[in-house]
């Protein structure tokens, strides 16, 4: 689909900063309280709030559930003051509800918005994902190949041996056996016990964050997302829905999903140009988490933009009154 010519997405994208950030600072209150759904719900109040800011006709395509699940910011809601361009906004308020409650690394506020029609409209089960950084053949990995062959692919294109390959994981009891194959081969695994989406960032930045490659299977929503950080850092990424029964076929149906086998790529997951933002809650490997000081606080934001490959990295102080 060819995005439509009225997306700014360049002044749209510092407004875009301060949803996240809004989204931070609200939850910061909350880090270490041990209330996950207060977190959360803090999160959401202030997305919504500033969202609602926005010249904007916003759709949530990817939220916090559907309309009877979810008071705000469910699926389908609508956004933005109804004046400006047509946009489908992905956003996950807290990615990472149970490690912001125990002040754990790597929770963050995350939101996408992209042209209306542009995004992937995942319903809420799981996906399979893959996903490796910029710089490697096209397809040099894939979802057909087990995991040890993904891992001695990915070798083979950097040059060197099994075993200096890091590859992140969810650590799940469903993920047993994908980490008993990665680990027969000499990689290395770098556990997580929440935040898919920046588990795959890290692959963009491996440089950085010592990651080569994020497998297994987290929430559909959530790749989403993920696809749109690696549309505007660049990497590979591919992801595969899984469903678990007639129900959860149904809200693929539901949300317009008639192919329940596909396997999608990154471009597939997302069409159009998008742009990304995500503020840190606690300190993470992608950005820090919010600081307090006697008077202010401060947080990081990573802004991107997938037209220009644009990252930005901002730091935001903001008195408290």
């Amino acid at each position: 689909m060819t995005a439509p010519k009225d997306f700014n997405d360049r002044m749209l994208s510092l407004g875009l900063a301060r949803v996240s950030e809004a989204a931070a600072h609200a939850s910061a209150r909350l880090i270490g309280r041990g209330d996950e759904k207060a977190a959360d719900q803090a999160a959401v109040n202030a997305m919504r709030d500033q969202l609602n800011m926005l010249d904007i006709k916003g759709v949530v395509v990817i939220g916090e559930g559907e309309r009877d699940e979810a008071p705000m910011l469910y699926i389908g809601e609508e956004v933005g003051t109804g004046e400006g361009p047509e946009v489908d906004i992905a956003l996950d308020p807290l990615e990472g509800t149970t490690l912001t409650a125990k002040d754990m690394p790597n929770a963050l506020t995350v939101i996408a918005m992209a042209p209306r029609g542009t995004l992937l409209h995942a319903p809420d089960v799981y996906m399979e994902k893959l996903a490796i950084g910029p710089g490697y053949p096209t397809d040099v990995v894939s979802l057909e190949m087990t995991p040890s062959e993904r891992v001695r692919a990915l070798a083979r294109a950097r040059g060197v041996e099994d075993s200096d390959i890091t590859v992140c994981i969810l650590e799940r009891p469903r993920h047993e056996d994908l980490v008993a194959e990665v680990r027969s081969t000499g990689a290395a695994i770098r556990l997580i016990t929440d935040g898919d989406v920046a588990g795959v960032i890290h692959c963009a930045e491996a440089e950085l964050t010592g990651i080569d490659m994020y497998m297994g299977s987290g929430g559909a929503p959530e790749g989403v997302l993920a696809a749109s950080a690696l549309k505007c850092m660049g990497g590979q990424m591919w992801g595969k829905l899984l469903f678990r029964n007639d129900d959860e076929r149904g809200r693929a149906r539901k949300a317009g999903i008639t192919d329940l086998d596909r396997i999608y790529a990154r471009d597939e997951l997302v069409t159009g140009d998008v742009i990304f933002a995500a503020t840190g809650v606690t300190n993470g490997s992608i950005v820090a988490g919010v600081k307090r000081e006697p008077n202010y606080l401060q947080t990081e934001t990573i802004l991107m933009r997938s037209k220009t490959g644009s990252v930005r990295r901002m730091i935001y102080r903001n008195p408290i009154r």
